[in-house]
């Protein structure tokens, strides 16, 4: 059997850690490599991976020294470049490996191939076709192993099905494959809307995925940072961490794909066309900005009336949330668009219906757009040109 470099970054998730790294050894041996991360921990993380590593010789262990977290942006391509096998897994550290969990993943990865476990999980999450929704626990010390055993062993319908497409975590890929996507993009960092951007640049790549339902992990759910209670969380309960996160990176990928995150119901993911979009925009206070700047390559209008707030209060205030210059892309409506298309309309006549529209603009374009002019409700589009810019983010650089 081919051998796997587990990679596992984590921070103030000491006791899912253990309980982690407890199960790859027993359910999957000691010849895999694991590779652990303390991304810099306040609750003993750092002195637990010293004593794995006097006693697993087949254990990386790295530390950051802070004072800020480095996040899992980082830590995945800096563990996969550490990583000494050509296969790599990236395991959450609030997952518990089945018993042959890693012989069903190789089972169907070859180069160009990305292999998912199937995930077993609490309701803590809504439940999906891609996943087996039931409670074995939801801490390391109420975990009901041997009940969790007794029903993988037993005869249900999931385990007829061999494989479905589709793609989350954990995931396996060839360490080469993951170097030609470019790895994590850092517009994402430290988490949050990582996995779903290197989805898209695979699928636009043409990898394969595949999910096997017959290789298993038990997951806790978004332990480590979202329900973590070190970071304000707890079962059910989003922390303001994941809050601040997840907000500004589904911002980013809007601004980056032109959309928000798309799939299947098997998890395969979707990717609308992205076009080069200008908006000039009459009446749009900064409020206003704020909720449609992600929405397009450019945005126009007369900033001139803004007092107090105003449009370098947003810039300032947001920039530290974006790699993308604003600065640049936030212009008076006296500078003429040069974006492929350009969309006027009235922002005093935005109302939750029409705003769909923008939301679904890719598809719409996709759909109904060719070169002219054409109106749709409240908006004005001057179409220049019909290019799509999505095949241009497939590798991160």
């Amino acid at each position: 059997m081919k051998l796997i470099s587990f990679v596992i970054p984590s921070r103030n998730n000491k006791k899912y850690l253990e309980w982690s790294y407890d199960s790859i050894r027993k359910n999957l041996g000691y010849s895999h490599e694991i590779l652990l991360a303390d991304d810099f921990s306040t609750d003993g993380t750092w002195e637990y991976l010293q004593e794995v590593k006097d006693k697993d010789i087949n254990v990386q262990i790295f530390r950051n020294e802070g004072p800020e977290r480095k996040g899992i942006v980082y830590w995945y391509d800096f563990l996969c470049e550490k990583a000494t096998n050509d296969i790599v897994m990236f395991l959450h550290a609030d997952m518990y490996a089945c018993p042959k969990m890693d012989e069903m993943v190789l089972k169907h990865l070859i180069p160009g191939t990305v292999v998912s476990a199937t995930r077993i999980e609490p309701e803590l999450h809504p439940p999906g076709p891609e996943k087996i929704t039931q409670d074995f626990g939801i801490e390391p010390e109420e975990f009901k192993e041997q009940e969790l055993m007794n029903y993988l062993n037993s005869d249900k319908d999931f385990q007829h099905k061999e494989t479905s497409n589709g793609i989350f975590a954990p995931w396996a890929i060839y360490k080469e494959d993951y170097e030609k996507v470019g790895g994590h993009d850092k517009l994402f960092a430290p988490q949050s809307k990582e996995d779903s951007d290197i989805f898209n640049r695979m699928h636009l790549l043409g990898y394969k995925f595949v999910q096997t339902w017959e290789g298993y992990v038990y997951h806790m759910t978004s332990r480590g940072s979202r329900f973590n209670p070190m970071a304000g969380g707890a079962p059910g309960k989003d922390s303001p961490e994941w809050i601040h996160t997840t907000t500004k990176n589904m911002r980013n990928f809007i601004r980056k794909w032109g959309t928000m995150v798309q799939h299947d119901e098997m998890m395969k993911p979707i990717v609308s066309p992205k076009y080069d979009i200008g908006f000039v925009i009459e009446n749009c206070d900064t409020n206003m900005l704020k909720e449609l700047e992600p929405w397009c390559s450019d945005i126009y209008g007369d900033w001139v009336g803004h007092k107090g707030y105003g449009v370098n209060g947003y810039i300032k205030e947001e920039q530290p949330n974006t790699l993308i210059d604003l600065s640049k892309k936030i212009h008076s409506d006296h500078i003429e668009p040069k974006n492929d298309i350009v969309v006027r309309f009235d922002a005093n006549k935005l109302n939750v219906n029409n705003f769909q529209i923008i939301v679904k603009l890719s598809d719409i374009l996709q759909e109904s757009g060719e070169v002219g002019e054409m109106e749709l409700e409240i908006f004005k589009f001057n179409i220049k040109s019909m290019k799509t810019y999505e095949k241009e983010l497939k590798v991160c650089v």
